[in-house]
């Protein structure tokens, strides 16, 4: 997607223009709120030739032409490998590299952000600037992270960066220091639900509400198939122990939304009310919080090797009966 198809980006966008102070910017919030488009349209409004009273991009000039087609000679954007399909954004090719004989990295590569800061110590192409977008920053290993460091302490000419982050923590405190940060809002929730009900998403507050009120996030559950009937059940069905209601389940989604689940779970327990799930999916469960204290470490043990290559039938077997014992306390 782009950020013209996100309508909420239209108002975080002139605002984060008009708050640049410095030549490093890091962009930290929840990435499936819009984050590598609004980073994506920043860099596109710094490179445009005709920009608007707002400052942002014309959309119409060569520059935008180039940007919206990846191949601007001043916009290097770093994303993994294993990321790049997703996003929309093929990485560029590194001499030398054997990766398309290996399996894609998680990881930016060492190399790739030593010739992104090569290309920003040149001399831009078209006479704007050049820039550098880092998406997710907490992706860069520490050899990357010191690299990048170097060069944001002297910055090259008119060289920009971006840098894009859902765990800022997760960054070298020095790194952090030397980077404007910009934090995204929350999506407005009535915007949300106007947006997800024009992609058809039906009853899209149930799924905005279970995506913790990401709307890419719903529209990414809403495409692999999840209907809201099968969230507003789920619970009661894990406490009665149907491995069917999660049959078929990627073992990383289901991890996802039992950990979701067991969140809800515990707020209850201790008098609280449902973040992820409406209050008719508790109907006649009455979570007691020592189980679900025990169900929430084992999702977390398991969460940690989440893309393993588990038996995907017996996992999900275990993680229901995790579940159903965690749950399993009727009124």
């Amino acid at each position: 997607m782009t950020a013209n198809e996100l309508p909420w980006l239209a108002t975080w966008l002139p605002l984060m223009l008009r708050s640049q102070r410095g030549h490093a910017l890091l962009l930290h919030g929840p990435a499936a709120a819009g984050q590598f488009e609004l980073a994506l349209a920043m860099a596109q409004a710094w490179l445009c030739e005709a920009a608007q009273a707002d400052a942002t991009a014309c959309g119409r000039c060569e520059a935008c032409t180039l940007c919206r087609a990846h191949t601007h000679p001043d916009l290097r954007v770093l994303v993994p490998e294993a990321m790049a399909a997703t996003l929309g954004w093929e990485p560029p090719a590194e001499p030398d590299s054997d990766s398309g004989k290996s399996k894609p990295s998680k990881d930016i590569r060492v190399e790739a952000l030593r010739a992104a800061i090569e290309f920003a110590q040149q001399t831009s192409s078209r006479g704007r600037a050049q820039v550098v977008l880092i998406h997710p920053a907490e992706r860069m290993n520490a050899v990357s992270a010191n690299a990048l460091l170097k060069v944001l302490e002297e910055p090259p000419g008119r060289a920009r960066f971006i840098l894009c982050t859902a765990a800022p923590d997760r960054l070298l405190p020095t790194l952090r220091s030397r980077c404007q940060l910009v934090p995204m809002p929350s999506v407005p929730r009535d915007l949300a639900l106007t947006w997800l009900s024009e992609q058809g998403v039906p009853s899209p507050e149930v799924l905005l509400d279970a995506a913790g009120g990401l709307p890419l996030v719903a529209l990414e559950w809403h495409h692999r198939g999840l209907r809201p009937e099968t969230w507003v059940r789920l619970p009661r069905a894990l406490a009665a122990g149907d491995v069917q209601a999660v049959s078929g389940w990627p073992v990383p989604v289901l991890i996802d939304a039992m950990s979701r689940c067991c969140e809800d779970a515990m707020r209850l327990a201790v008098g609280g009310s449902p973040r992820y799930f409406p209050a008719e999916a508790w109907r006649g469960l009455q979570p007691r919080l020592p189980p679900l204290l025990v169900w929430q470490a084992e999702l977390k043990r398991v969460a940690r090797h989440d893309e393993h290559p588990w038996h995907a039938a017996l996992m999900c077997d275990a993680l229901v009966s995790s579940a159903s014992r965690a749950l399993h306390c009727t009124a």
